[in-house]
């Protein structure tokens, strides 16, 4: 083909040429879903970056919403059974190990994942780190130490100082998921919602991130046990990216995660970097995050 010929559309035996680089699949935590990591992703390309965020299971354009969510009076919102509540915690690590899979022809593979998210990378990492170069956790559960992301929620490191604790309604194993309120009309709701998880973000500027967020996260992520193995899982070069004013994990929360994780698996111990302001950086330094997240390569 001539250099200004068309290029041939590629099909599925034609990949195209090898990229060069780093490519980041980003995992979304609890209630987000793919579109929180475009600002991100534009500060990640303007650096120079390739990057492919994912939607787990349940997120997204995919999300069935409860049927009171909408209605005035969100009628039975409390206790409606969640569609999502037979979504397994393997389900979602299988669509990150799918994503994982699609860019593997890139040099490096680095797999991100936010809070909760944090359950489904690691399963997936476990199940196939050949498919990961580095393991990049931004705040998010490393279940290395303690196998269930609710066994360091309700730690004395989190419950001492974490917002949030309220927000949820109902009761999650019933319902089978864990349910926030999105379209709340209670100001005081809101704001400690902003409070927990986007302390940075002004008040002003939050109502397009609260509304974006979906209801329901699958009981099944930070419930079901995760077994990790120092011959897969741990011989994953790893960083975790430590958010400084964290109010939904806690900085207390994210050393322990880090000190238990590297007695757990010394032979590769975590860089931390640090980042200073709360749990989603995304939202209130996309940029920061971006160059944090190349840092050192």
């Amino acid at each position: 083909m001539s250099a200004t010929s068309p290029r041939t559309p590629l099909t599925d035996s034609d990949p195209g040429p090898v990229p060069s680089g780093t490519v980041f699949v980003l995992v979304h935590g609890a209630w987000h879903a793919s579109w929180q990591w475009a600002s991100t992703q534009r500060a990640l390309a303007r650096l120079g970056a390739a990057s492919l965020a994912v939607d787990l299971p349940g997120h997204g354009f995919e999300a069935q919403l409860p049927s009171g969510l909408l209605l005035p009076g969100q009628p039975g919102l409390a206790t409606e059974k969640s569609a999502l509540a037979g979504v397994t915690l393997e389900e979602c690590a299988e669509a990150v190990v799918a994503a994982l899979r699609s860019v593997r022809r890139y040099p490096k593979v680095a797999l991100v994942s936010h809070s909760a998210g944090g359950a489904p990378a690691s399963l997936a990492a476990e199940r196939a780190p050949d498919l990961v170069d580095e393991l990049i956790h931004l705040s998010s559960f490393v279940p290395a130490g303690r196998p269930r992301f609710a066994d360091y929620l309700t730690s004395p490191e989190q419950t001492a100082t974490a917002r949030g604790q309220g927000l949820m309604l109902g009761d999650p194993e019933a319902i089978g998921a864990f349910r926030i309120n999105p379209r709340s009309a209670d100001p005081a709701y809101v704001e400690e919602l902003r409070l927990a998880f986007y302390d940075d973000v002004p008040a002003g500027s939050f109502a397009r991130w609260y509304q974006a967020l979906s209801p329901d996260l699958p009981f099944a992520v930070p419930t079901t046990p995760i077994t990790l193995t120092r011959e897969r899982w741990g011989r994953i070069p790893r960083t975790f990216i430590r958010c400084a004013e964290d109010w939904a994990c806690t900085p207390a929360m994210q050393d322990l995660m880090i000190a238990e994780a590297d007695a757990a698996m010394p032979d590769r111990p975590f860089t931390v970097r640090p980042l200073p302001g709360s749990h989603s950086p995304f939202a209130a330094r996309p940029e920061e995050l971006a160059a944090t997240l190349i840092g050192g390569r």
